[in-house]
């Protein structure tokens, strides 16, 4: 394949959990019903292949052996990821002009959107420091 018609993969990261607070039920109806029309649109036109809202509770695991096992960013609703869109588009340009589209950004939601890497950084690191010191 070549590099014009190679596409790459990214994930929009839908942030908060409660910026939809203070609306109205018909216009969070609305809102949840441009949303959708924007995933069908994305996914007729082939980029977006998944994508899910996320339930709000959770549970963070986390020191040796996953030892810690806490509630998920109580406090910090703000930053919690409350779904995300995987795409597979040209360039992060891309991408992050899909993001611009989303309904919620009005309200105060926040979209992260970040590349998917082909392989593990960690592995990657590794691999050039046995290179670097072989």
């Amino acid at each position: 394949m070549s590099a014009s018609t190679t596409k790459a993969e990214y994930m929009l990261l839908f942030r908060g959990n409660d910026w939809h607070h203070g609306l109205s039920p018909e216009e969070m109806q609305k809102i949840a019903g441009q949303w959708m029309a924007w995933f069908n649109r994305l996914t007729e036109q082939g980029k977006a292949i998944a994508g899910n809202p996320l339930e709000r509770e959770g549970k963070i695991v986390s020191g040796k052996h996953g030892r810690v096992v806490a509630d998920g960013l109580l406090g910090f609703r703000k930053w919690a990821i409350g779904g995300y869109f995987l795409l597979r588009v040209k360039n992060f340009d891309e991408a992050v002009a899909i993001a611009q589209e989303c309904p919620g950004l009005a309200y105060g939601a926040v979209v992260e959107v970040r590349p998917v890497a082909e392989e593990c950084p960690i592995g990657v690191e590794a691999r050039e420091a046995q290179v670097a010191h072989a």
